[in-house]
Protein backbone atom coordinates (compact mmCIF):
# COMPACT_ATOMS: atom_id res chain seq x y z
CA UNK A 1 0.00 0.00 0.00
CA UNK A 2 1.77 3.22 0.95
CA UNK A 3 5.43 2.98 2.10
CA UNK A 4 8.15 5.43 3.57
CA UNK A 5 11.89 4.25 2.69
CA UNK A 6 14.34 6.11 4.54
CA UNK A 7 13.36 9.93 3.14
CA UNK A 8 15.22 12.76 3.86
CA UNK A 9 13.41 15.96 3.10
CA UNK A 10 14.53 20.09 3.61
CA UNK A 11 13.31 23.47 4.32
CA UNK A 12 16.28 25.23 2.45
CA UNK A 13 19.36 23.68 4.06
CA UNK A 14 17.31 23.16 7.20
CA UNK A 15 17.25 18.84 7.11
CA UNK A 16 14.03 18.32 8.78
CA UNK A 17 12.98 14.24 8.21
CA UNK A 18 16.47 12.38 8.94
CA UNK A 19 15.92 8.95 7.32
CA UNK A 20 11.85 8.51 8.17
CA UNK A 21 10.59 4.59 7.43
CA UNK A 22 7.41 3.28 7.60
CA UNK A 23 4.37 1.41 5.72
CA UNK A 24 0.70 1.64 6.23
CA UNK A 25 -1.20 -1.18 5.01
CA UNK A 26 -4.54 -1.86 3.21
CA UNK A 27 -7.56 -1.45 5.86
CA UNK A 28 -5.07 -0.29 8.61
CA UNK A 29 -4.54 2.99 10.72
CA UNK A 30 -1.00 3.67 11.38
CA UNK A 31 -0.68 6.76 13.64
CA UNK A 32 2.39 9.28 13.98
CA UNK A 33 2.86 10.67 17.07
CA UNK A 34 5.05 13.40 18.57
CA UNK A 35 5.65 16.68 20.22
CA UNK A 36 5.61 19.98 18.06
CA UNK A 37 8.16 20.59 15.13
CA UNK A 38 9.30 17.11 15.07
CA UNK A 39 8.83 17.15 11.44
CA UNK A 40 5.16 14.93 11.56
CA UNK A 41 3.67 17.81 9.61
CA UNK A 42 6.42 17.61 7.28
CA UNK A 43 6.27 13.94 6.74
CA UNK A 44 2.53 14.73 5.33
CA UNK A 45 3.74 16.92 2.99
CA UNK A 46 6.74 14.85 1.75
CA UNK A 47 3.77 11.64 1.39
CA UNK A 48 1.04 14.13 -1.14
CA UNK A 49 4.08 15.69 -3.02
CA UNK A 50 3.95 19.58 -1.24
CA UNK A 51 7.80 18.84 -0.44
CA UNK A 52 9.07 16.16 -1.70
CA UNK A 53 12.19 14.37 -0.33
CA UNK A 54 15.36 15.17 -1.16
CA UNK A 55 16.84 11.05 -0.83
CA UNK A 56 14.98 8.28 0.17
CA UNK A 57 11.22 6.92 -2.04
CA UNK A 58 8.08 7.15 -1.21
CA UNK A 59 5.78 4.49 -3.16
CA UNK A 60 2.08 3.46 -3.22
CA UNK A 61 0.61 0.40 -4.60
CA UNK A 62 4.50 -0.02 -6.48
CA UNK A 63 4.53 2.85 -8.01
CA UNK A 64 7.14 5.54 -6.79
CA UNK A 65 5.21 8.73 -6.24
CA UNK A 66 8.29 10.70 -4.27
CA UNK A 67 8.89 13.30 -7.29
CA UNK A 68 5.21 13.48 -8.46
CA UNK A 69 2.96 16.74 -8.57
CA UNK A 70 0.22 16.80 -5.74
CA UNK A 71 -2.44 16.53 -7.97
CA UNK A 72 -0.82 13.27 -9.33
CA UNK A 73 -0.46 11.89 -6.08
CA UNK A 74 -4.04 12.93 -5.29
CA UNK A 75 -5.78 10.97 -8.39
CA UNK A 76 -3.68 8.00 -7.75
CA UNK A 77 -6.09 7.99 -4.60
CA UNK A 78 -3.84 9.76 -1.55
CA UNK A 79 -6.35 12.29 0.36
CA UNK A 80 -5.32 14.96 2.75
CA UNK A 81 -6.43 16.28 5.83
CA UNK A 82 -4.24 19.46 6.34
CA UNK A 83 -3.20 20.86 9.38
CA UNK A 84 -4.98 23.86 9.90
CA UNK A 85 -8.30 23.33 7.67
CA UNK A 86 -6.91 25.13 4.40
CA UNK A 87 -10.56 25.37 3.16
CA UNK A 88 -11.40 28.33 0.51
CA UNK A 89 -12.50 30.53 2.86
CA UNK A 90 -14.32 32.79 -0.19
CA UNK A 91 -16.55 29.24 -1.40
CA UNK A 92 -19.94 27.61 0.01
CA UNK A 93 -19.70 24.38 2.21
CA UNK A 94 -20.90 22.91 -0.84
CA UNK A 95 -18.31 24.42 -3.31
CA UNK A 96 -15.72 23.21 -1.21
CA UNK A 97 -16.81 19.84 -1.51
CA UNK A 98 -18.08 19.80 -5.30
CA UNK A 99 -14.20 20.93 -6.22
CA UNK A 100 -13.13 18.07 -4.37
CA UNK A 101 -16.02 15.18 -5.11
CA UNK A 102 -14.19 12.28 -7.66
CA UNK A 103 -16.70 12.16 -10.43
CA UNK A 104 -14.15 10.40 -12.89
CA UNK A 105 -16.23 6.81 -12.46
CA UNK A 106 -13.51 5.08 -11.83
CA UNK A 107 -14.61 2.24 -9.07
CA UNK A 108 -13.68 2.92 -5.89
CA UNK A 109 -11.64 0.61 -3.98
CA UNK A 110 -14.12 0.21 -1.54
CA UNK A 111 -17.77 -0.79 -2.39
CA UNK A 112 -18.43 2.09 0.01
CA UNK A 113 -18.01 5.53 -1.71
CA UNK A 114 -18.48 9.15 -0.54
CA UNK A 115 -20.44 11.67 -2.44
CA UNK A 116 -21.84 14.84 -0.91
CA UNK A 117 -25.30 13.14 0.17
CA UNK A 118 -22.99 10.85 2.52
CA UNK A 119 -21.13 13.16 3.74
CA UNK A 120 -24.07 15.55 4.90
CA UNK A 121 -25.56 12.64 6.59
CA UNK A 122 -21.83 11.87 8.52
CA UNK A 123 -21.78 16.10 8.85
CA UNK A 124 -25.56 17.13 9.76
CA UNK A 125 -24.18 20.55 10.48
CA UNK A 126 -22.70 20.84 7.12
CA UNK A 127 -25.79 20.14 5.63
CA UNK A 128 -27.51 22.76 7.76
CA UNK A 129 -24.55 25.23 6.55
CA UNK A 130 -24.45 24.23 3.06
CA UNK A 131 -24.70 27.71 1.65
CA UNK A 132 -22.04 29.35 4.45
CA UNK A 133 -19.03 30.41 3.37
CA UNK A 134 -16.03 28.67 4.32
CA UNK A 135 -14.93 31.80 6.61
CA UNK A 136 -18.39 32.13 7.79
CA UNK A 137 -18.33 28.41 9.47
CA UNK A 138 -16.85 27.99 13.48
CA UNK A 139 -13.53 25.92 13.73
CA UNK A 140 -15.38 22.94 14.38
CA UNK A 141 -17.16 22.95 11.23
CA UNK A 142 -14.14 24.12 9.20
CA UNK A 143 -12.42 20.83 10.23
CA UNK A 144 -15.31 18.73 9.27
CA UNK A 145 -15.73 20.45 6.49
CA UNK A 146 -12.14 19.69 5.47
CA UNK A 147 -12.60 15.80 6.56
CA UNK A 148 -15.27 16.01 4.17
CA UNK A 149 -13.62 17.33 1.15
CA UNK A 150 -10.81 14.49 1.48
CA UNK A 151 -13.43 11.99 1.69
CA UNK A 152 -15.85 12.79 -1.69
CA UNK A 153 -12.47 11.96 -3.51
CA UNK A 154 -13.11 8.46 -2.31
CA UNK A 155 -9.62 8.18 -1.24
CA UNK A 156 -7.50 4.64 -0.86
CA UNK A 157 -5.14 6.27 2.16
CA UNK A 158 -6.56 9.40 3.89
CA UNK A 159 -3.52 11.44 5.32
CA UNK A 160 -4.81 13.22 8.61
CA UNK A 161 -2.41 16.20 10.01
CA UNK A 162 -3.94 17.08 13.75
CA UNK A 163 -7.60 16.20 12.79
CA UNK A 164 -8.51 16.63 16.18
CA UNK A 165 -6.60 19.93 17.09
CA UNK A 166 -8.78 22.56 18.55
CA UNK A 167 -12.10 20.18 18.46
CA UNK A 168 -14.39 19.59 21.48
CA UNK A 169 -14.47 15.66 22.96
CA UNK A 170 -17.91 15.40 21.33
CA UNK A 171 -16.50 15.71 17.89
CA UNK A 172 -13.02 14.18 18.89
CA UNK A 173 -15.34 10.93 19.27
CA UNK A 174 -16.93 11.59 16.26
CA UNK A 175 -14.01 11.78 14.33
CA UNK A 176 -12.69 8.15 16.57
CA UNK A 177 -15.84 6.87 14.94
CA UNK A 178 -15.38 8.01 11.56
CA UNK A 179 -11.33 6.43 11.36
CA UNK A 180 -12.76 3.39 12.55
CA UNK A 181 -15.23 2.89 9.98
CA UNK A 182 -12.76 3.80 7.38
CA UNK A 183 -11.08 1.03 8.58
CA UNK A 184 -13.52 -1.10 8.45
CA UNK A 185 -14.67 -0.16 4.57
CA UNK A 186 -11.10 -1.22 4.03
CA UNK A 187 -9.69 2.49 3.90
CA UNK A 188 -6.10 2.84 5.18
CA UNK A 189 -5.40 6.00 7.21
CA UNK A 190 -1.88 7.75 8.01
CA UNK A 191 -2.89 9.39 11.62
CA UNK A 192 -0.61 12.41 12.48
CA UNK A 193 -1.64 13.65 16.27
CA UNK A 194 -0.26 15.33 19.06
CA UNK A 195 -3.41 13.78 21.19
CA UNK A 196 -1.64 10.02 22.43
CA UNK A 197 -4.86 9.05 24.28
CA UNK A 198 -6.98 9.18 20.89
CA UNK A 199 -4.59 7.86 18.59
CA UNK A 200 -3.64 4.84 20.60
CA UNK A 201 -7.42 4.10 20.80
CA UNK A 202 -7.75 3.96 16.93
CA UNK A 203 -4.51 3.11 15.49
CA UNK A 204 -3.08 -0.32 14.06
CA UNK A 205 0.28 0.47 14.85
CA UNK A 206 2.08 3.42 16.13
CA UNK A 207 5.37 5.40 15.52
CA UNK A 208 7.31 8.16 17.41
CA UNK A 209 9.17 10.99 15.81
CA UNK A 210 11.47 12.97 17.56
CA UNK A 211 14.22 15.28 15.99
CA UNK A 212 13.14 14.10 12.07
CA UNK A 213 13.48 10.32 13.27
CA UNK A 214 11.46 7.32 13.79
CA UNK A 215 12.53 6.57 17.66
CA UNK A 216 9.58 4.13 18.69
CA UNK A 217 7.73 2.16 16.45
CA UNK A 218 4.50 -0.98 18.06
CA UNK A 219 1.21 -1.77 18.64
CA UNK A 220 -0.52 0.69 20.62
CA UNK A 221 -1.14 -1.60 24.02
CA UNK A 222 2.94 -1.94 23.94
CA UNK A 223 3.61 1.95 23.59
CA UNK A 224 0.78 2.98 26.25
CA UNK A 225 2.13 0.62 28.69
CA UNK A 226 5.87 1.93 28.32
CA UNK A 227 5.95 4.40 30.72
CA UNK A 228 9.37 5.70 30.04
CA UNK A 229 9.00 5.85 26.21
CA UNK A 230 5.94 8.72 27.03
CA UNK A 231 7.72 10.67 29.55
CA UNK A 232 10.52 11.26 26.99
CA UNK A 233 9.27 11.58 23.68
CA UNK A 234 5.58 12.60 24.03
CA UNK A 235 5.46 14.24 27.54
CA UNK A 236 2.98 12.90 29.54
CA UNK A 237 3.78 12.41 32.95
CA UNK A 238 4.19 9.25 34.88
CA UNK A 239 0.94 7.89 36.21
CA UNK A 240 0.68 8.31 40.16
CA UNK A 241 -0.98 4.63 41.87
CA UNK A 242 -2.29 2.54 39.31
CA UNK A 243 -1.19 2.39 35.75
CA UNK A 244 -3.64 3.87 33.26
CA UNK A 245 -5.37 1.19 31.28
CA UNK A 246 -3.71 -0.06 28.24
CA UNK A 247 -5.89 0.81 24.59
Amino acid sequence: MLKVFDIHTYYGDSHVLQGVSLHVEKGTVAAVLGRNGVGKTTLCRSIVGFNSARSGRVAFNDIDITHLPPHRIHGLGISLVPQGRRIFPSLTVQENLAIAEKRDGKISPSPFSWNLQKVFALFPRLAERSRHRGNELSGGEQQMLAIARALVANPVVLVMDEPTEGLAPALVAEVASLIQRLRAEGTSVLLVEQNAAFAVKVADQVHLMSKGRIVHSSEPAALWENEDIKTQFLGVPPPQGLRPAPP
